[in-house]
């Protein structure tokens, strides 16, 4: 965990959990059905895993659609033992909730996030706003700047992309990304495919792939055609993974930076 989740509002039970009160108000929904409305809700961090979650009071939950798992994944969640199925309407998630063994969330329920699981329920929201993926850690900061430094993008020695009007993206624990509007670069080199990911941060990304005969993964750029009111400066824009193809800034070439993305990357198949 980082230094700044060592103030004073963040507690560490005997299990391992770091745990600290968010003042958001939180909403998660399944269809039509609002199981979560919690304006006390807990944001929990388990050992070795660098996203959040949220656990919520038993009065902010509706325990009347939970029931006992018929499966409980006893042993995950930080050796939580107490797991419950959710039924509504005649549709059962299994282990969509689970109890944290520790005495410091006792009363609290936490939930699986996202629908991708499985588990996950359809919609969560803070305050009116959607988000997506995991909650979103309030130590972690995003910001998004517009720029008059000099970017190039080169793959393969070609080069895809020459900009004076980029805008730099800096993200928490992350490499310094450069959006660049799509006047400048070779769209002609790229082809659209249909992947697409989700962050909390900053919205849902679409992809495209290098068309060269190079040995380039897939999904090398992206762009954020809606992104989230913070980062709204990259809408539109593009950006190349910093690992996988060559930047240089100002005259200066820049390291490929060695991040869990490129690991990602490389196990992805090619084309």
């Amino acid at each position: 965990m980082t230094a700044l989740r060592t103030a004073e509002s963040v507690r560490t039970t005997p299990e391992g959990l770091l745990w600290e009160p968010s003042e958001r108000w939180v909403r998660g929904r399944t269809g039509d059905v609002t199981v979560v409305d919690s304006r006390h809700p807990v944001l929990v961090w388990e050992p070795g895993v660098p996203v959040p979650l949220y656990a919520f009071p038993r009065a902010e939950v509706r325990e009347d659609l939970l029931r006992p798992a018929q499966n409980p994944r006893t042993g995950t969640h930080t050796g939580s033992r107490i797991f419950y199925d959710l039924q509504t309407d005649g549709a059962l998630l299994e282990n969509a909730a689970w109890t944290f063994p520790a005495d410091d969330l006792a009363g609290h329920i936490a939930f699986e996030w996202s629908r991708r699981t499985g588990r996950g329920l359809d919609h969560w929201y803070e305050e009116e706003e959607e988000i997506f993926i995991h909650p979103r850690d309030p130590h972690k900061r995003v910001d998004a700047l517009p720029s008059s430094r000099h970017v190039q993008v080169e793959i393969d020695g070609t080069l895809v992309a020459d900009t004076r009007r980029p805008v730099l993206l800096f993200e928490t624990g992350l490499p310094t990304r450069y959006y660049i509007p799509r006047e400048d670069v070779r769209l002609d080199l790229l082809t659209p495919t249909d992947h697409s990911s989700g962050c909390p941060y900053k919205g849902t990304a679409q992809y495209w792939s290098w068309r060269g005969a190079a040995d380039v993964p897939p999904d090398v750029v992206w762009s954020y055609p809606q992104p989230l009111p913070a980062v709204g400066a990259v809408r539109g824009l593009l950006a190349f993974y910093n690992e996988v193809v060559d930047i240089v800034v100002d005259g200066e070439r820049l390291e490929r930076p060695s991040t869990p993305f490129r690991q990602a990357l490389s196990r992805r198949p090619t084309a």
